[in-house]
């Protein structure tokens, strides 16, 4: 009975560690409540690439180019397309879609440049992953996030960081890195769109 007691005490001073660090971290959103629409910028600048080489996006891309071309020619240039493509194709829209899911009273979206608030999405690391078939590894990404006055971006209302943001097709079938990386931007947008509701609603 006493070892039950203490591990209440114990389990209730965790909790109420775990809230005071939840808006001491820089998860407190509390100043959206009232608002209607939540502005969304992307940001790839300084983007390290692969978890072994740590590569910088330049030195990745190049490097695929250059494979993909030895063996066919524009193979790797259109891989490059696809490469780049995907962020506004896929991963951009995935992120707003599994965020808004999440929200009740309010919208975010790129170029909502009326809103008050622009939340910042600064994808700092990919690890693409692989599938092959007979073995896969998940993708993951790094992410540090901002949520700025629209009007100005030094004012800075939060800033938190996301690492190792997990992305993986339950159907097994993401051969393709797009595939995988774009689910490390829906757990992404969940994530983010949990915390708002949770802070406004």
């Amino acid at each position: 009975m006493k070892k039950l007691s203490l591990l209440l005490v114990a389990t209730a001073f965790m909790m109420t560690g775990l809230n005071s660090f939840r808006v001491a971290g820089g998860r407190d959103l509390s100043f959206l409540k009232g608002e209607k629409e939540l502005n969304i910028e992307y940001d790839y600048s300084d983007l390290k690439v692969g978890k072994k080489e740590r590569q910088t996006e330049d030195e990745y891309t190049a490097k695929k180019v250059e494979e993909g071309n030895k063996k066919e020619a524009g193979k790797g240039d259109h891989w490059l397309e696809l490469w780049k493509g995907g962020r506004e194709k896929h991963y951009q829209p995935k992120f707003e879609e599994l965020l808004n899911k999440q929200v009740t009273g309010l919208t975010a979206g790129a170029g909502k440049t009326g809103a008050k608030y622009t939340l910042i999405l600064h994808t700092t690391f990919i690890e693409p992953g692989y599938n092959i078939g007979i073995a896969k590894q998940p993708a993951f990404c790094d992410y540090e996030v901002m949520i700025v006055e629209t009007a100005d971006h030094k004012k800075v209302k939060q800033k938190w960081t996301m690492g190792e943001v997990m992305g993986s097709n339950m159907s097994g079938m993401d051969f393709d890195p797009a595939a995988r990386i774009v689910e490390c931007f829906a757990k992404a947008g969940k994530m983010i769109g949990k915390d708002i509701d949770k802070s406004i609603n």
